[in-house]
């Protein structure tokens, strides 16, 4: 492919013929921790800093011994955690707390400032964490790279500063819209969180309704059936990838929200007549593993024995969903344990809860779904800011598209 005028072919693709190739070593030095004992852990000194500290955690270990200078960790210090989980902790952090020290599986990265703007190198450093992320092997959550082969990676260099600062600070710009998107989300699910607990149970009134509420055992309100799976599970003759009708799994769900519209397997009409079938349009709960995580069904699935279903449903289906949501961190206290967690349909029909009158109901489902709408359309903002942040990275990190 011919090259457009001004640009030049490298290992690291296609960049500007002023900027460079470089290695991440020749900008950088990278400082290893120490690997903190638990005896050495005091209840004062100097807070330890660990993986879970640069994810917000503010429960700190702490030593009062000698150490290395090199250890100490300033406020705003750019580190990089070489080992961690995918997605979260692996990769660039910026330090926002006290001064500490470095433990193991972080380094402290001190950047040559002649050469390289550290706002910029974060950026760099994000691209390069991705390319790490994707090059590792298989889907393990945790993620590896070893200081020989980090200091190897190369990466484009725009020819000033000046230039490194405007696509730092473009961004950067990206990172704080971000960021207000992901603040705005957790206010409105603090909120939803707030009136789950004050309308569900009845402490607060909605204007026009009054009267008394219900006790029930869920059995009263439904018929709780459980799923049933085809054995062995691993025959392919179970499923068939055209089949119109879906194969629940707990992961299906966990990735879902309010409704389930689709699933990663399907069942043969063999592996139908072996389970549970439930239609479109009805409530199911997870009794297994992840325990009591109700979704609504938007397709034909059938279920396995790790599922329940809420038929002849007597009561609005999205309060009781809410109930139940409501319910779900509670189970795990109540539930049968062994190799997994379990609930039995003994436990599920027993529970108790506390019912208004239909009409009040249908409105206490009607203010937290108009919330879930809120809070869906935010997560949709965030997911384009963030595809919007990882086009502009592709373009600006590589000055495809240069801004000075």
């Amino acid at each position: 492919m011919e090259l457009a005028v001004g640009y030049k072919q490298t290992e690291v693709g296609v960049i500007p013929e002023d900027w460079e190739e470089r290695k991440l070593g020749s900008v950088c030095k990278l400082i290893n921790g120490r690997g903190f004992k638990p005896y050495e852990w005091k209840d004062s000194g100097l807070p330890i800093i660990r993986i879970q500290n640069l994810n917000g955690s503010d429960d700190f270990n702490y030593f009062d011994g000698h150490y290395a200078k090199k250890l100490e960790i300033e406020p705003k210090q750019l580190l990089f955690a070489w080992s961690g989980s995918r997605g979260t902790s692996f990769g660039p952090h910026i330090w926002n707390g006290p001064l500490g020290l470095l433990n193991y599986h972080t380094w402290k990265v001190q950047v040559d400032q002649r050469t390289i703007s550290e706002k910029f190198f974060l950026h760099a450093l994000k691209q390069l964490t991705k390319f790490i992320e994707e090059q590792a092997h298989g889907a393990a959550a945790l993620v590896h790279v070893q200081k020989w082969e980090m200091e190897t990676f190369k990466f484009p260099l725009p020819p000033t500063k000046a230039e490194q600062e405007v696509i730092a600070g473009a961004l950067s710009d990206a990172d704080a819209w971000i960021e207000s998107l992901e603040q705005l989300i957790a206010k409105k699910r603090r909120i939803k969180e707030g009136a789950m607990q004050t309308l569900l149970s009845g402490k607060k009134r909605l204007p026009g309704f009054s009267g008394e509420w219900e006790v029930k055992a869920l059995g009263e309100i439904a018929k709780i059936v459980r799923g049933a799976s085809p054995r062995p599970i691993e025959d392919p003759v179970w499923f068939d990838h055209n089949s119109p009708v879906g194969w629940v799994r707990i992961s299906d769900v966990t990735k879902s929200g309010i409704y389930l519209e689709e699933t990663t397997q399907k069942l043969s009409q063999q592996g139908i007549e072996h389970s549970r079938p439930v239609a479109s349009g009805n409530l199911i709960m997870s009794i297994c593993a992840t325990v009591g995580r109700p979704i609504i069904t938007r397709i034909n699935v059938c279920i396995h024995d790790g599922f329940v279903v809420f038929e002849n449903l007597k009561a609005n289906q999205r309060f009781i969903y809410y109930i139940l949501k409501a319910i779900e961190p509670k189970w795990s206290e109540h539930g049968q344990t062994g190799s997994q967690m379990n609930l039995n349909t003994a436990l599920i029909n027993g529970t108790i809860i506390s019912l208004p009158d239909g009409a009040e109901q249908t409105a206490i489902a009607k203010i937290l779904s108009d919330m879930d709408t809120e809070i869906d359309a935010s997560e949709a903002k965030l997911s384009k800011a963030r595809q919007i942040k990882q086009g502009m990275m592709q373009e600006l990190l590589t000055g495809k598209t240069r801004l000075v």
